[in-house]
């Protein structure tokens, strides 16, 4: 999984994806990769054949500002130990703000992230100590930087795990 956050100039790199099993089930560029969206993507995954039982996108960056309601929403959808994978493209921190204290009971403290920051994260819903997230705080950073990670889900019935690899 990758994130981006945009800043300055645009390079071929501005590009941020979620793949199961080696497909992509969300994804999002600047550069025509993917299509271009903005915000906090979310995808729900089936942890027993690691497969998208749905996503979509959060325009936070949106002057509508329901965006981060309807985030909060969402994410209050996914039964208790659903796997939920999110990854941010472009500027996700404009209207994020009514969705942070959701975030933050999965495992994803999001706060510190500035305009044009990114972040990526794959949680189990219930289990906040099981969060793997990774971030770039502020634009500057997202100009060489962008949060990317690759992550395994193994277990059996409600017993799972996250075992995750920085790769940076």
């Amino acid at each position: 999984m990758r994130a981006f956050g945009l800043a300055g100039v645009v390079p071929d790199n501005m590009y941020g994806f979620v793949k199961l099993n080696g497909a992509v089930a969300w994804g999002s560029s600047f550069t025509g990769v993917f299509p271009h969206r903005r915000g906090v993507g979310i995808v729900v995954v089936d942890p027993f054949n690691c497969s998208a039982l749905k996503s979509r996108t959060f325009d936070t960056f949106d002057i509508n500002a329901d965006a981060a309601m309807e985030l909060t929403n969402y994410l209050q959808l996914v039964h208790h130990g659903g796997i939920i994978v999110a990854a941010t493209a472009d500027e996700p921190t404009l209207n994020l703000d009514e969705a942070k204290a959701n975030l933050l009971q999965l495992g994803a403290d999001v706060s510190d992230v500035q305009y044009r920051g990114a972040f990526a994260f794959v949680a189990q819903k219930g289990f906040p100590v099981k969060t793997m997230l990774r971030k770039v705080l502020t634009a500057e950073e997202s100009a060489t930087t962008q949060p990317q990670f690759s992550v395994t889900i193994s277990g059996k019935n409600k017993m799972l795990q996250l075992l995750g690899q920085h790769t940076l």
